[in-house]
C-alpha cells in the first residue's frame, strides 16, 4: 500500500461497495473477485479505511417506510452543556433510538443540542417513544421538539465517480 489516503486498490473497493455489499453468502469474496485481490486483503483494507476515517461504517441501511415505520422523527432536546455527556449516554442506551448525537445550538432561535431519531408505525407509538426519552432524561431536559419526516431526501453517503 502507499502513503496516499486512497490508493487505486482502495478506490476500486470503494467503487465496488458504495452502492451496497453484494447480497451473496460471501460478499467480501465477491468484492475481491471484482477487484482482483484476495478476500483477506479486501477485509484488511476496509478495516484500515474505517480505522483511519476514510469510511465511517459498514452496516445495513433499512428503509423504514418499506418496513411499515411511517412515523420517523428526529427528537431534539435542550440539555445543559455540563449534562450533555450523561444525557447522550442515557438516550443512546435506549434500544429504539437509531441515531443519537450532539449538535451546536443556534441561539437564540434553536436551543437544542441533543438529537435522537425514533421510528414508529403510527403517531401514538412515536409519541410514546418520545415520552420514554423524556423520562430517561428527567430533569436534564429543559425542553424538546419532534421533527417528523415527510419524505426521504437522502439515504446514501458520498459517492465516488467511476
Amino acid at each position: 500500500m502507499t502513503d496516499s489516503p486512497l490508493d487505486p486498490v482502495d478506490r476500486r473497493i470503494v467503487l465496488a461497495t458504495q452502492a451496497g455489499l453484494p447480497l451473496v453468502e460471501r460478499p467480501y469474496h465477491a468484492i475481491a473477485e471484482a477487484v482482483g485481490i484476495p478476500a483477506s486483503e479486501v477485509m484488511e483494507r476496509l478495516a484500515r479505511m474505517q480505522r483511519t476515517g476514510l469510511i465511517r461504517r459498514i452496516g445495513a441501511v433499512p428503509d423504514h417506510y418499506a418496513l411499515g415505520y411511517a412515523f420517523n422523527g428526529m427528537t431534539v432536546w435542550d440539555v445543559a452543556d455540563d449534562d450533555i455527556a450523561e444525557a447522550g449516554a442515557r438516550v443512546a442506551a435506549l434500544p429504539f433510538v437509531s441515531h443519537c448525537y450532539q449538535r451546536p445550538r443556534l441561539l437564540p432561535d434553536w436551543p437544542y443540542c441533543l438529537f435522537a431519531m425514533v421510528h414508529a408505525r403510527d403517531a401514538g407509538a412515536a409519541h410514546a417513544l418520545v415520552a420514554e426519552i423524556a423520562a430517561a432524561l428527567g430533569p436534564l431536559s429543559r425542553g424538546h421538539r419532534v421533527l417528523f419526516s415527510t419524505r426521504i431526501l437522502k439515504k446514501t453517503g458520498l459517492r465516488l465517480a467511476g
